[in-house]
């Protein structure tokens, strides 16, 4: 059996492109993802605007010369340890491939990228009803962010501008 592989994306790379885009997409349209595909405009320029961030970084698993996952993260700045930090944006594994530790290994290529940047922490955002995700996050030691249990968890909120 061919094991899995992740290596960091290429944005340049014609072939690393399109599993990034293809795998995103798939992503896109699964009901976690919003079950819409991408914008043809978004297909168009995604790569270009994620190579100008110098502070990007996506990986791709891969069984073999299938794309099977990806992770897109982005680096940020933690104030109360004067730290970077990074920020697991989208994990995608295709649903033929889950529950096979493809989302393990992209996680790992995220921790091991992070450690290299001197990074704090790694963090992440869920839909409180993906428990498929939520426990691979758990079994890899994610556990819901909070500075006082009296004052509850954190809470993601966005303004669409």
């Amino acid at each position: 059996m061919t094991s899995i592989t992740v290596r960091r994306a290429d944005y340049t790379d014609a072939r690393d492109r399109a599993a990034l885009l293809d795998l995103l997409d798939a992503y896109a349209q699964d009901p976690m993802g919003g079950g819409e595909p991408l914008p043809a405009s978004t297909r168009a320029r995604l790569c270009e605007d994620l190579a100008a961030r110098p502070l990007a970084a996506s990986f791709i698993a891969w069984l073999g010369d299938e794309p099977v996952g990806l992770v897109n993260t982005f680096e940020g700045y933690s104030t109360f340890k004067a730290c970077p930090l990074l920020n697991v944006h989208d994990i995608a594994v295709l649903p033929a491939h889950r529950a096979r530790g493809v989302g393990q290994a992209l996680l790992a290529a995220c921790e091991a990228h992070a450690r290299e940047r001197g990074c704090c922490k790694l963090t992440l955002e869920v839909l409180s009803g993906n428990a498929r995700a939520l426990r691979s996050y758990e079994r890899f030691g994610f556990a819901p962010y909070a500075l006082d249990p009296a004052a509850g968890q954190a809470l993601l909120l966005q303004k669409w501008l």
